[in-house]
């Protein structure tokens, strides 16, 4: 099985992804990308500057091509807010690397943003920030999230709602481990909860077996999972 051996950072400008990705990448031993410093880079000019110059949809478009183009290994790369708009970008980088999901609080998001077009922030006609008031989660609503996305939420690993089969995918990659499922209708069910950062494999599916009608056998690094 292919490992991937690259970390994609996405989120909200201002979630803090460059400031974990160099971090995270010295924990790892990997090197950092900032693929808004590399658009700079590739074109010339400041992020600021190519909103004003091309629009914003030209500007989403050299977003997009620049992060599909990146060739990368052993790399956190930390994105610009509004690279989950670009399709191919996120096909490309969701093959390359594992997608993590940095998720801040309305309150910090709103302390640091100032002003978004000076921050090279795209927010497309008819979209906005979205604040849950009950939690002051801050998200950009009108976007298509991944579904192989981990979300990284206070310092812990966050399902909500995914289908098992979205777990596992997402496990396979953390964990370097391949599973097979004996009953495809297992694949369906969904399931809530978080989990630490540093949790096991093991750890994860005991909590989730519990929870749900299912378990599973190890054998090396292949785990199949059956009803109970």
């Amino acid at each position: 099985m292919s490992v991937k051996r690259n970390v994609t950072l996405i989120g909200m400008p201002g979630a803090g992804k460059s400031t974990v990705g160099v971090v995270l990448a010295k924990i790892l031993g990997y090197h950092f990308l900032d693929s808004d410093l590399e658009i700079q880079e590739q074109t010339g000019k400041l992020l600021h500057e190519l909103i004003t110059e091309d629009g914003d949809e030209g500007f989403l478009e050299i977003e997009n091509r620049v992060n599909a183009g990146l060739a990368v290994d052993k790399t956190v790369i930390a994105t610009g807010g509004s690279a989950v708009f670009g399709e191919d970008a996120m096909k490309h980088l969701q093959e390359i690397s594992t997608v993590v999901y940095l998720r801040l609080p309305y309150k910090s998001l709103k302390r640091r943003l100032g002003d978004l077009k000076k921050r090279g922030v795209v927010l497309k006609p008819g979209q906005t920030l979205n604040v849950n008031t009950d939690t002051y989660q801050a998200e950009l609503i009108e976007y298509n999230q991944p579904t192989d996305v981990l979300l990284w939420i206070n310092g812990k690993l966050e399902f909500k709602q995914q289908s098992l089969l979205e777990i596992t995918n997402i496990m396979e990659k953390l964990y370097d481990i391949k599973f097979i499922y004996k009953d495809e209708a297992l694949k369906s069910e969904r399931f809530t909860g978080e989990f630490s950062t540093d949790s096991t494999a093991d750890e994860i599916l005991n909590v989730l077996m519990h929870t749900n009608h299912f378990s599973y056998k190890k054998d090396g690094r292949t785990v199949r999972v059956m009803k109970k």
